[in-house]
């Protein structure tokens, strides 16, 4: 399962290092346009799972994997023969709805096999793994640039992707059973999608994590630009990129560890409210310093990124929780709206961050505060719905 997550991450990451020079060869006009080449793949990563959700629930969860490969390796092509902003966005989208495939059958998998703060557990250890690909995948994506080009990035997703598909073919059983087929309909979408509107816990975790993974994303897709060109730390970008993905890991390895013993409910909440802090505290000390010290700006994305690393399995176990009878269809669903917030939300907060990094600190604490807000929410409504059952 973390194999066939962490090819979406090495799309991604492997990518950062070249992002500027991709950008001159296709003729891009602002290095926020250079952003647009990591925030498009996540458009075909919303939209995919709508397709791909279904069609695991009626055939099988193996197939749709197989079918994503194959999508994301002609994508992987088109991306290296475009000549063009639009060509490449073109060719990201298509690897994003290729790789949803992988990324959103990987999470009804496990909820086919495990429920509850189990899984959550369990989707810990795999995101952990998963999170090695962005400690390494920018050095070798340097390492890549360096001594071939740009395209010479592709094609090493197209090779790693091949052998992964390979890998789950001969290892991973089906784990949907026959009896729990379900025939693949635009009504199903529909009835999944209206079903899946209905669960308020389920929307409200969903709006969370489209907020949580929207304010990363900006990060994620500035980052190139924060690190080399205002901090003019070329060389050393992979090696910061790699240190703060370390970050995240450790939170996640510690989630597997506290979701367990204090449940996701309480993890989501204090990490939530740790977000909000940090962020605003940044933005209340640098509102009129730009550029703050190197190793200060670490240290903030460092404590971040650590409460984000007790968000992102736990957020998407809560949003599953009272739906795990139609996981294919609500695991898509679910992702296609964070995802739809996501993108915009990382566009908009992006075009500000190309001279500071304090657009960025305001839009983590924007973002944070209306999560707490939802999570606020969700807990009342619980509470209300407690009371009426007692």
């Amino acid at each position: 399962m973390a194999a066939l997550m962490s090819v979406t991450a090495l799309s991604i990451d492997a990518l950062l290092p070249a992002l500027g020079v991709i950008g001159k060869e296709i003729g891009t006009v602002t290095p926020a346009d250079n952003q647009l080449l990591v925030t498009m793949i996540f458009v075909g990563l919303g939209i995919g799972p709508l397709v791909f959700g279904p069609m695991s629930d009626a055939t099988g969860r193996k197939p749709s994997v197989y079918l994503g490969f194959i999508i994301f390796i002609i994508a992987s092509f088109i991306c290296v023969s475009a000549e063009s902003l639009e060509v490449m966005i073109f060719g990201r989208i298509l690897q994003g709805i290729g790789l949803s495939a992988p990324r959103t059958i990987c999470i009804a998998i496990i909820r086919d096999l495990f429920d509850g703060d189990y899984m959550a557990r369990i989707m810990s250890f795999v995101t952990v793994v998963f999170l090695l690909i962005p400690i390494v995948a920018p050095a070798m994506g340097k390492f890549v640039l360096n001594h071939y080009d740009w395209k010479g990035i592709f094609y090493v997703q197209v090779v790693i992707s091949v052998v992964v598909a390979i890998w789950f073919w001969l290892r991973q059983k089906e784990t949907l059973h026959p009896e729990n087929k379900i025939p693949f309909s635009v009504k199903r979408i529909s009835d999944g999608f209206l079903e899946t509107l209905r669960h308020k816990q389920t929307m409200s975790y969903t709006f969370i994590s489209g907020l949580v993974v929207g304010s990363f994303l900006v990060y994620l897709s500035a980052s190139q630009q924060i690190f080399e060109v205002q901090y003019g730390l070329v060389e050393e970008f992979p090696y910061i990129f790699a240190g703060l993905a370390v970050s995240i890991g450790t939170a996640i390895l510690l989630n597997a560890t506290f979701v367990v013993r204090f449940g996701m409910e309480k993890m989501v909440t204090y990490s939530l409210f740790g977000f909000f802090a940090v962020s605003l505290l940044y933005v209340i000390i640098f509102n009129s310093n730009p550029h703050p010290p190197i190793a200060v700006l670490v240290g903030f994305f460092s404590v971040q990124f650590f409460c984000i690393g007790f968000l992102f399995g736990n957020v998407r176990a809560l949003a599953m929780q009272p739906v795990g009878h139609i996981a294919g269809i609500a695991a898509a669903i679910t992702g296609f709206i964070s995802t739809l917030m996501a993108v915009p939300i990382s566009t908009i907060i992006g075009r500000y961050v190309e001279h500071s990094t304090l657009p960025l600190f305001i839009g983590f604490s924007v973002c944070s505060f209306l999560a707490i807000c939802l999570l606020l929410y969700i807990k009342k409504t619980n509470k209300k719905i407690s009371e009426l059952n007692i």
